[in-house]
């Protein structure tokens, strides 16, 4: 490797963090409040406790927890350490995890006592290459971290992690089948951080609060945090009263939600008068596309301090920003942006043959840069497949406007193909989120004798709306024409939603697609 250009790497972003914030607050959640200096301690603890088991450079962690400080101090402790860490959704079924957890071939897996326990020792019995069981707090035949921790000698914490190795090991969602292990080396790691430490229009006194796993995906959204020295708030998920009481409490002034706990917080109505929540300088969403017309329902309540990111595992949180000035609402349709692309990022729109598409016609959004993966572990055939052209294919469409702006459309194998048009959910759902009574909405495409496939959609009606399936499609024909407008419409009380905020189609689908093939890729 070439030693002139090595370093910069997510363990030595830690060491900086901790070093240069010594006395700041770092972190915090239900039970304990640390600052850099004392999660500095925390961190070169669990160095020495991985080492005791003989985990070195090159060993595999991961973490099953819910959102408490010592999950993070062990995800630093494997950054510095040279460990490759691998996330696993909280909410996951028991095959999903022990999948990952043999697919990536984790040496060390650690799990929260109560909630987990059962489901680490499940695993184990389930993966016989799981080397160690190790916990927080006591689980039968686990190794209990936490027993004695103040006691253990912090070990120096000194940088063994290198630009080109694997970081995180991360699944994607697996809504399509089997997930792909996603290698994300330091490189790519560092550039993220860095790309979020500059796109994004942080407060100048960060106090960020994370209700999503942060052993998951919302964890990567810390490391731009400590290089401010800021603080990071962990709840363990998304309870309306709990939620504004903890940024009242706490004075956030920087949060992380998907679209549908946005909606949430907006129709919180009584709950949201009960807190003060004016120290709210940023709310960053993504993960899934905003209705512009909830978006603006938003910042009629909190200002213009909404945020939005594009990424996606392959290139993680940055492909696109939208910033607080993009979002202007005297430009039509600009609600409806995920923004422009991030500077250290090349981003082009192909159409199939890799031809790039003019402004305003739809093709895939494709990306290179620091920023992308390596590739899927042990995957090369779906690699090599996810970089044909030498581009990343995101598999997302998007257009782009004549000022650069990208609007995403939908997902390639979410396309509906009804009567010969090419529909995307995306667009009926937001037809759908512009009528007053509706609070959410998910579409899908089923068989159809007379059409291929019908547009079929799933609603959820503001409370104390009245409002019956024909009015609705005739707004959806108002909106966006006779094709758009769903043969069906299902008044639900909620929206199946995957473990990342996500609508997950794959649940919606199933008793319309047993037993048959989507004509869709």
């Amino acid at each position: 490797m070439d030693q002139l250009h090595s370093g910069g790497t997510g363990g030595s972003l830690i060491v900086n963090a901790i070093q240069r914030h010594a006395d700041r607050p770092a972190i915090a959640d239900d039970r304990v409040r640390w600052s850099y200096r004392e999660l500095g301690e925390a961190v070169g603890r669990f160095m020495t406790l991985f080492r005791s088991i003989g985990l070195a450079k090159g060993s595999a962690v991961s973490i099953l927890s819910s959102n408490r400080a010592e999950s993070w101090a062990a995800i630093c402790a494997a950054t510095v350490m040279g460990l490759r860490y691998t996330p696993l959704h909280p909410l996951a079924a028991e095959d999903d995890h022990a999948f990952i957890i043999e697919d990536a071939e984790i040496d060390a897996l650690i799990v929260e006592s109560g909630k987990f326990s059962a489901r680490g020792l499940a695993i184990r019995g389930r993966v016989p290459g799981l080397k160690h069981l190790l916990s927080f707090g006591p689980v039968e035949d686990a190794r209990d971290l936490l027993d004695g921790f103040d006691t253990v000698e912090p070990a120096p914490l000194v940088d063994e992690s290198v630009t080109s190795d694997i970081a995180w090991l991360a699944y994607t969602g697996g809504t399509t089948g089997r997930s792909k292990g996603v290698m994300i080396p330091h490189r790519a790691l560092t550039t993220m951080a860095a790309l979020l430490y500059a796109d994004w229009d942080w407060p100048s006194d960060i106090r960020y609060l994370a209700a999503t796993p942060i052993s998951h995906a919302a964890g990567v959204t810390v490391y731009p945090v400590m290089m401010r020295g800021g603080f990071t708030r962990l709840v363990p998920g998304f309870e309306i009263e709990s939620y504004c009481r903890v940024v009242a409490e706490d004075k956030i002034t920087a949060v992380f939600l998907v679209p549908t706990l946005i909606y949430a917080l907006i129709d919180a109505k009584e709950v949201r008068a009960r807190y003060d929540l004016s120290s709210l300088d940023m709310i960053v969403y993504g993960a899934a596309p905003m209705s512009p017309d909830r978006l603006r329902e938003g910042m009629a309540i909190f200002g213009k301090i909404f945020v939005q990111l594009y990424g996606q595992t392959e290139a993680p949180q940055v492909i696109t920003s939208m910033r607080k000035i993009d979002h202007d609402d005297t430009k039509p349709g600009r609600l409806g942006s995920c923004g422009r692309p991030n500077p250290l990022v090349d981003v082009k729109l192909f159409d199939s043959d890799m031809r790039e598409v003019g402004v305003g016609e739809p093709g895939e959004i494709c990306v290179r840069g620091t920023l992308v993966m390596d590739g899927y572990w042990k995957r090369p055939e779906a690699t090599a497949e996810a970089f044909r052209g030498g581009w990343l294919h995101t598999g997302d469409v998007a257009v782009k406007d004549q000022e650069g702006y990208y609007y995403i459309v939908d997902r390639t194998k979410d396309m509906i193909i009804s009567g010969g048009f090419n529909i995307y959910p995306r667009e009926v759902e937001d037809a759908l989120m512009a009528h007053t009574s509706v609070a959410s909405a998910a579409v899908i495409g089923i068989p159809d004798g007379k059409w291929g496939e019908a547009v079929k959609a799933f609603v959820v009606l503001k409370e104390g709306a009245n409002v019956g399936a024909a009015e609705l499609q005739a707004h959806v024909k108002d909106k966006r024409g006779a094709p758009w407008s769903p043969k069906t419409i299902d008044f639900v009380e909620a929206i199946p939603v995957t473990g990342l905020g996500k609508i997950d189609r794959k649940v919606l689908r199933a008793p319309y697609w047993e037993g048959r093939t989507r004509g869709v890729a």
